[in-house]
């Protein structure tokens, strides 16, 4: 600006009056969902500038109606995995009203694989089940006032799984002949197998299937443990196993020989997924006193192929304070039905719902609630169920 004359210095003196109210937004958290659609919480407060700080106010002092939300959108990226569904079934009858079912898959699109459900859990899944018909039944005469073949029931929630296992169910008390012994050749076909012995040697080398699943059961005072005492996985080509519990989740394939797996609970899943014949794992297992206490006095532990769970368990003069919980689990290629013979939860117009019954399908972790006196018939999709006794 030389030569042209400088202005003197000046100072004047500003608007000293604080800034109105405003919102400040802070920066979104981390999102709800690791791959998909999420919501991200962003933290909003109401300030006001004043003399060039930021003061803190209550919240009705800002403009309701220019509020921001405090959840956004977020997509980190998009999802890798999506339930993929088998066709229709025939109809369940040749004539009259039947269903039909089909069954799902969680699929991974860019393998076209199938992968455990445990992926696709958070993502919405169209239904399994639907109405159909077959036609008009040919006229028949029904008896109306007829009772025969009718039969009284004890009040009680009645629990079968289709399946018909030898073992039963009383809390794992069985005699030797009632549990199946642990197999120890490939060849006898481990998959799909539930293992209630306190110890053994399960071999899942060679086996025919590529998704090999087995389940190891004990009552609910012990937790397992597993060691894996060989392995030939190949993992460059993606062969894994995985370890599921109630407290744990866990999977591997390398530096896999003489790991140790503690499942802290009395049951564990060992899903092994391998792609070139031969392949697979041998694990040794092992149960022991639980090292701490997961479950209710209360609390029971259901394995056979069917069985009736009477709740509550106490005399009618001692309070149930705890919520008692019962789990059930069959072997891994069969599924669980809970039926409700009788239900009476107190009078719903109360409108309080304390008293209900939550039922749990762990392999999704979908849970459905029955109040008052609703009777219900519950299917799960895997072979793992909890039902818990609220009030």
């Amino acid at each position: 600006c030389h030569p042209v004359p400088k202005p003197e210095n000046r100072v004047e003196v500003c608007d000293l009056s604080p800034c109105p109210p405003r919102w400040k937004v802070t920066p979104a958290g981390p999102c709800s969902s690791s791959c998909g659609l999420g919501l991200a919480v962003q933290l909003i407060t109401c300030v006001q500038s004043h003399q060039g700080k930021e003061v803190l106010l209550e919240e009705h002092l800002c403009p309701v109606a220019e509020k921001p939300l405090s959840s956004v959108p977020c997509v980190i990226r998009m999802c890798s995995y999506e339930w993929s569904f088998s066709e229709w079934t025939e109809c369940s009858t040749s004539c009259g009203n039947g269903i039909q079912t089909r069954q799902d898959f969680c699929l991974n699109p860019l393998t076209r694989r199938h992968v455990s459900p445990i992926f696709c859990r958070h993502f919405p899944k169209a239904i399994v089940v639907r109405g159909c018909s077959a036609g008009p039944c040919p006229e028949q005469v029904v008896g109306m006032g007829s009772h025969e073949g009718l039969q009284t029931v004890t009040p009680a929630v009645l629990v079968t799984a289709t399946t018909a296992t030898e073992a039963r169910h009383e809390d794992l008390d069985l005699p030797p002949s009632a549990v199946p012994w642990e197999q120890t050749k490939a060849s006898e076909d481990v998959c799909g197998k539930l293992f209630l012995n306190a110890t053994g040697v399960i071999n899942m080398m060679g086996v025919e299937s590529s998704d090999c699943t087995v389940a190891i059961g004990r009552p609910l005072r012990e937790e397992i443990t597993v060691r894996v005492l060989e392995s030939s996985l190949n993992c460059s080509a993606g062969e894994v196993v995985l370890f599921s519990g109630r407290m744990m989740w866990r999977t591997g394939c390398r530096k896999l020989p003489l790991s140790l797996i503690n499942s802290r609970t009395n049951t564990l899943i060992v899903k092994q997924r391998v792609l070139l014949p031969g392949n697979g794992v041998i694990l040794q297992y092992n149960s022991r006193t639980a090292t701490k206490k997961y479950y209710q006095d209360c609390d029971k532990q259901l394995f056979g192929p069917k069985g009736e769970i009477v709740n509550p368990v106490q005399l009618p003069d001692q309070r149930q304070e705890a919520v008692c919980r019962t789990f059930i689990n069959v072997a891994p290629q069969h599924r669980i039905a809970v039926r409700a013979l009788y239900i009476d939860l107190g009078n719903e117009s109360n409108k309080t719902h304390f008293n209900y019954i939550l039922v749990r399908d762990v392999s999704t972790m979908k849970t459905m609630v029955f109040h008052g006196k609703q009777k219900f018939l519950w299917q799960s999709t895997g072979s793992q169920a909890e039902i818990e006794f609220h009030d």
